[in-house]
């Protein structure tokens, strides 16, 4: 296993929409150990395989907040199947947009149909943080950040301050 670089907003590749895994085999599952590795160091509870740089629809997360306690979760190529009309707000935060946070409203349930990490097909009915980081996670697969909810004004001022980090740490 091995800890991967995170991509930060700005950056393109992050807009890119992700394409479908054919078949989980040994080289998913060991992007997925890496990703799940790669996310735990850097503190996050979920992560999308094109936030490492992989334009493919995987997905890793971890909410639970026990410590030393890990319930990895692993989705390929998932589906929202259906979203409940209720909304939910959780403030969000996102490892390709460091230490910017902000109140989005979700669907405070979706089921979701996805393969696991052995590829097996699996439907899963979420509520809460989980509906929320599936939701969050699988708008990476689309070239969709977080930031994209706030208003323009919002998103440029964080856009901004990010490229200037991006500048200042580029030059050291």
């Amino acid at each position: 296993m091995a800890i991967r670089t995170i991509i930060t907003e700005p950056n393109k590749l992050l807009r890119q929409v992700s394409k479908p895994v054919n078949q989980v085999g040994k080289e998913e599952q060991k992007l997925m150990k890496d990703m799940l590795e790669t996310m735990y160091a850097a503190n996050g509870i979920g992560l999308a395989a094109i936030q490492v740089g992989i334009p493919q629809r995987i997905i890793v997360m971890d909410i639970c907040k026990e410590e030393n306690k890990k319930e990895p979760r692993y989705f390929v190529n998932p589906i929202i199947k259906n979203k409940d009309p209720l909304k939910a707000t959780y403030e969000e935060g996102c490892l390709s947009v460091p230490n910017q946070f902000a109140d989005i409203d979700r669907p405070s349930k979706c089921e979701v149909e996805y393969l696991d990490y052995n590829g097996q097909k699996q439907l899963l009915k979420a509520e809460g943080l989980l509906a929320t980081c599936i939701q969050h996670e699988m708008d990476h697969l689309e070239g969709i950040l977080f930031i994209d909810y706030l208003s323009k004004l919002k998103k440029s001022m964080i856009i901004k301050k990010l490229s200037k980090l991006k500048s200042s740490t580029a030059e050291v």
